[in-house]
């Protein structure tokens, strides 16, 4: 039996919370993490309405992107959408933790989903905002652990280099130590200079996971005390931030290329600005409200910029620019839903977490409706 935090930590080995922006509400909001949980509900919004949901379910963590605390209660009472939704879930037990910005930003996130979802190939971040920095992780294995401790590496995403996955070197040589009182040696006596046939496995780990890797290492590797280096590298991964920009296999006209939004996302309507004639081919996305980066998706070269909530101004801006936009809505960041369902089940097999099972919210959040 997993228990919420266990969740939660397969859940920020994509997702931590280092890449949220300064002041975004995220985290545990509304219960506790120290129970064990049998089913956990992935949901982009935490209505009333979708509590509910949980309940009925029997639930006992929910995971959103959109967190429902945005800023300081006055009161929790049942006057309140706010106060019934707390209430609810602190009496029959469901813990809500919400993921924002943090999500939009990783790997394999909202914005990368959104992506994969239109087609894009050749992807990059289209807003920097963390500098994904390299280390060279080196660790010295007797011989007849070198191959559980390289395979614990590459499960734990160790090793990635380009297109190129569990890239190592192994060289051998001689380990030499003296346990002292209180020790409990692999091999040896305590109090006797012992040496030892060892393997020095380097291998690459970025800032994002390097904590998890040096954990699995430690996990498998015989030794009580691990000797191993971490050294920060010059060199660094690419960064991570906002939005993607990447390109459609073969241009489109405008018009086209917006009906396959909206047939990508499953919307009923949607907005676009520029020449529905025009060819585009360049395409930056970025969840949820993007106004901030027309002029950013502009200069990076984008022919359109797919994003919500677009301003009436903001339109005139990008049409100024040249850009193109089309305005799907906010709801289609609920593409997370089912991606972070897949994410944590594929972290769930490696990790050998059983018994939990990972349900994708019905409920619809979408507040608009259509003439």
């Amino acid at each position: 039996m997993a228990n919420g935090q266990q969740i939660i930590e397969q859940f920020e080995s994509f997702a931590p919370k280092k890449f949220a922006f300064e002041g975004d509400p995220i985290g545990l909001q509304i219960g506790t993490l120290n129970k064990d949980v049998k089913r956990v509900l992935v949901t982009l919004d935490v209505l009333e309405s979708v509590v509910d949901e949980a309940i009925e379910k029997k639930i006992d963590l929910i995971i959103a992107h959109h967190p429902p605390i945005f800023s300081k209660l006055a009161q929790v009472n049942d006057q309140s959408a706010a106060g019934r939704i707390v209430m609810k879930c602190i009496k029959h037990e469901i813990a809500v933790y919400a993921a924002h910005t943090n999500l939009d930003v990783a790997e394999g996130g909202v914005n990368d989903l959104m992506a994969d979802a239109l087609g894009l190939t050749n992807t990059r971040v289209l807003v920097p905002s963390f500098e994904n920095t390299v280390y060279k992780l080196a660790v010295f294995v007797p011989e007849e652990a070198v191959e559980r401790v390289s395979d614990a590496l590459g499960r734990a995403g160790a090793g990635h280099i380009g297109a190129y996955s569990d890239c190592q070197f192994h060289s051998t040589g001689t380990g030499q130590f003296k346990a002292t009182t209180g020790a409990k040696p692999y091999v040896g006596q305590t109090g006797q200079i012992e040496r030892v046939n060892e393997v020095r496995i380097e291998t690459v780990v970025t800032e994002l996971n390097h904590k998890q890797v040096i954990r699995a290492m430690k996990k498998v590797h015989p030794y009580e005390e691990v000797a191993y280096d971490l050294i920060r590298q010059e060199i660094t991964a690419p960064p991570l931030g906002l939005g993607r920009i990447g390109s459609l296999e073969e241009a489109m006209p405008l018009k086209a290329f917006a009906e396959h939004v909206r047939t990508a996302f499953a919307v009923e309507n949607l907005r676009f600005v520029g020449d529905e004639n025009r060819l585009v081919r360049k395409i930056a996305v970025l969840g949820g409200d993007g106004n901030k980066y027309v002029s950013t998706a502009a200069f990076a070269g984008a022919d359109v910029l797919v994003t919500g909530d677009l301003y009436f101004h903001v339109a005139h801006d990008a049409m100024a620019l040249g850009l193109a936009v089309i305005d799907p809505g906010h709801h289609v960041e609920s593409v997370m839903k089912q991606g972070v369902v897949n994410l944590l089940a594929e972290r769930f097999t490696k990790q050998n977490i059983r018994g939990v099972e990972l349900i994708v919210s019905t409920t619809n959040t979408n507040p608009f409706q259509f003439l």
